[in-house]
């Protein structure tokens, strides 16, 4: 076994990072500060001020993650020991114990969900070492049409595999605990039996070679729990997907490595496409029951980050292995569907307000949940700032003088600093695209990486259009948060459906239904701006604009058309799209050139037509 490479001082990396995001915040808030000093600070712009403090320090972390990822990045094949302690990161694989790939589905389609493990295990039998692997899926299915095709689909699987015994199916009489539950359960009923889990979702493909990597890591170094990794999304013919991945894409590297610089044993765990050691998660990460009663009380609905606390607690590490290759997922085809996940782990997130407890001394996990938490919050205190930057000049129109909290300090000259308030906007934009702009100067500073992205004007298009789309995005979705945590307060709870992974259109009569509080905000703030603040209106185009335009960008980025020709001319093509692997081959046939691995014919399932008409229902092994 190799050692760990010597000189890693998480601590002296801890104090460094959060040195610079300290000084970072006090920076932007004495600019702030700086920038409202003329006439002296009212009581609204003191409102203000504390809204944009709350909102700084996940930007400045943000912002730190992305230099400190792009740093280390900079020169080509970046060597990982010099960002993880973990012993055989180069060498030999060691001999693993047993394994269960895990996939959880709720209502998913039947086809879509086999066609990703089957490609997963067709990865992982190719590289001739899958002896040590069972597969699980296990259903929390309610529709009873969806479950007979999901059991009979999967028995076709079942009689055409060369070693059956290792596939399981099994379908819960309820799904108390959604998924969570749906994955303790298997852990109570099987966990005994195997060494490690690798967390699948619906969408889920990871390579073969990728899993064995990840089960060498275990064995190699024995107190880490759970190791998670990067994942990357699907190529796609829908435009929404296709824009939103790419900025994730090459955004991810540089932030992701830079917070597993400064995390190191402390990482977080994003819930599938990751390896989970069972002994010390049966152990110690049984959920409790959030305090009080729903929507806020009750069932846990994100536990992955829970999980990842409890772990750590317990003192087994958890860490990010921030690498781009293997691990794959779809993301949402359209903005509805996007906003609806979206709200979901919102939910979740809030619910973290209630169980700050649970990582007791532990104050990295403590700070963790924290910016989980404040990773929503920010919408509502933005919305909230821009209301009230409104407030003082309708006060003036009214006739209302502002209440001066603070008076105007003598040595500010004449005409105050307006190049203060100018440089602090454009300073806030830079954080708040820092990841993907530090992401584009990796990619393009790395030969082999722009080429993955078909060069460097290609790139360079590409984050353009995206940087366009997740500008007009932005203030679409921070408004579904903002009303939807309204909601939260009131009672309002949120209903667990399967989400929606194919590619769709949306009616301009659906995308009006869900969409109209952020047109009538943006008329709003339009009216409100020309009539009151005549000079703020271009700085504020970007949100009034991502408000109005709310209805038309949700069909026009679902449109078929849109995404067709954005394929056709090579727009926010990603790495995988340009040089697909055979496993995105396999679950993306669309794709050009060579062959994807290849999968032996289950019966109605190979020709696309009813599978309940080939295979009927029948116990499995696990069953």
């Amino acid at each position: 076994m190799e050692n760990p490479p010597p000189g890693i001082r998480i601590g002296a990396r801890r104090a460094v990072f959060f040195a610079l995001v300290t000084a970072t915040i006090i920076l932007a808030v004495a600019a702030f500060v700086i920038a409202f000093l003329p006439g002296g600070l009212t009581a609204v712009e003191i409102a203000m001020l504390g809204l944009f403090t709350l909102n700084l320090p996940w930007l400045a972390i943000g912002l730190w993650n992305a230099v400190v990822g792009w740093a280390l990045l900079r020169r080509p094949h970046v060597d990982l020991s010099r960002i993880l302690p973990l012993a055989g990161l180069h060498g030999p694989l060691p001999p693993g114990g047993r394994i269960a790939l895990v996939m959880p589905v709720h209502d998913e389609d039947p086809s879509t969900v086999l066609i990703m493990l089957r490609t997963t295990l067709a990865s992982l039998d190719a590289t001739g070492r899958s002896a040590p692997f069972d597969v699980f899926v296990l259903s929390d299915t309610r529709d009873d049409r969806i479950a007979a095709r999901e059991e009979a689909m999967f028995n076709a699987w079942r009689r055409v595999d060369a070693r059956p015994e290792r596939l399981h199916y099994r379908r819960r009489p309820d799904n108390a605990g959604f998924k969570a539950g749906n994955i303790r359960e298997f852990c109570d009923r099987w966990g005994a039996h195997y060494d490690h889990m690798i967390v699948l979702d619906a969408d889920s493909v990871m390579t073969g070679p990728l899993i064995l990597r990840l089960v060498g890591l275990m064995q190699a170094n024995p107190r880490v729990g759970i190791l998670q990794t990067l994942i990357v999304g699907l190529p796609s013919t829908g435009g929404f997907a296709r824009m939103f991945q790419f900025g994730m894409r090459h955004g991810m590297r540089a932030y992701s490595t830079g917070s597993a610089w400064w995390q190191g044993d402390a990482g977080p765990y994003w819930g599938h496409n990751a390896i989970v050691r069972l002994r010390p998660f049966i152990e110690h990460c049984r959920l409790p029951r959030v305090p009080g009663r729903p929507p806020l009380g009750g069932v846990v609905l994100s536990h992955d980050q829970l999980e990842a606390v409890l772990m750590r607690r317990a003192g087994w590490e958890v860490r990010v292995l921030p690498v781009e290759d293997g691990s794959f997922e779809a993301n949402p085809p359209t903005l509805l569907d996007f906003s609806k996940r979206d709200l979901r782990w919102c939910h979740g997130n809030m619910q973290y307000t209630r169980l700050l407890g649970l990582a007791a001394s532990y104050r990295l996990g403590r700070l963790q949940m924290i910016l989980a938490i404040l990773m929503y919050t920010g919408a509502p205190c933005w919305l909230a700032f821009c209301l009230l930057g409104l407030a003082q000049p309708a006060m003036s129109a009214m006739g209302l003088p502002p209440v001066v909290m603070i008076g105007e300090p003598a040595w500010l000259p004449e005409g105050g600093l307006p190049a203060v308030g100018i440089m602090l906007f454009f300073g806030i934009v830079g954080m708040s695209w820092a990841p993907k702009l530090f992401g584009v100067v990796h990619a393009l500073g790395d030969p082999l990486v722009r080429r993955s992205y078909g060069g460097g004007g290609r790139l360079l298009a590409g984050a353009g259009v995206e940087l366009l789309f997740s500008t007009l995005l932005a203030p679409v979705v921070a408004t579904a948060q903002t009303i939807f945590m309204g909601g939260l307060l009131i009672g309002r709870r949120l209903k667990w459906r399967a989400q929606k992974r194919a590619d769709r259109s949306v009616a301009w009569g659906e995308a009006a239904r869900r969409l109209w509080p952020q047109t009538v905000l943006g008329l709003i703030f339009l009216f409100a701006l020309a009539l009151l603040l005549p000079a703020a209106l271009p700085w504020a185009s970007p949100m009034f604009a991502g408000l109005l335009l709310a209805v038309p960008f949700a069909v026009l980025t679902a449109s078929p058309g849109f995404g067709t020709w954005l394929e056709r001319v090579g727009l926010c093509a990603t790495p995988e799209e340009l040089q697909p692997s055979p496993e995105a081959r396999a679950v993306c046939p669309w794709l050009p050139a060579a062959s994807p691995l290849s999968l032996a014919p289950c019966g109605a399932e190979g020709r696309g037509g009813d599978p309940t008409a080939a295979a009927q229902p029948e116990a499995s092994a696990a069953s």
